[in-house]
């Protein structure tokens, strides 16, 4: 049995010109990244409409998503929220004086 041990907090680029995405997990029905953000956001008229729903939980740092149907949650270290599949969502703001590390949780549903 191999067992794999790692820090979310480990090996952060000191440069970030652009958001950093990773896997840490894929399986069939879920998909675990770390996202790491560093005065990134979205494309002025860019929203994502993906799939699956997809539950997130900010580690460090703070940002601000915006809904299409809904108004905007900024988020603080230790907030989390789920975003249902194919609600419209872009993210405003991260902050620009240390990362902001997220953990984005994709639930596929098997059944489409």
């Amino acid at each position: 049995m191999n067992v794999n041990s790692s820090s979310i907090f480990a090996d952060i680029p000191e440069q970030l010109p652009e958001e950093l995405c990773q896997t840490l997990l894929a399986k069939p029905n879920v998909r675990i990244e770390r996202i790491i953000s560093k005065g990134h956001s979205s494309a002025e008229d860019f929203w994502y409409d993906q799939a699956q729903d997809e539950w997130v939980l900010l580690l460090q740092g703070r940002a601000r998503l915006s809904f299409a149907a809904a108004g905007p949650v900024e988020l603080s270290a230790g907030d989390y929220l789920l975003i249902p599949a194919h609600c419209r969502h872009r993210v405003d703001w991260t902050t620009t004086d240390m990362e902001t590390i997220w953990l984005a949780i994709h639930i596929i549903d098997q059944a489409s």
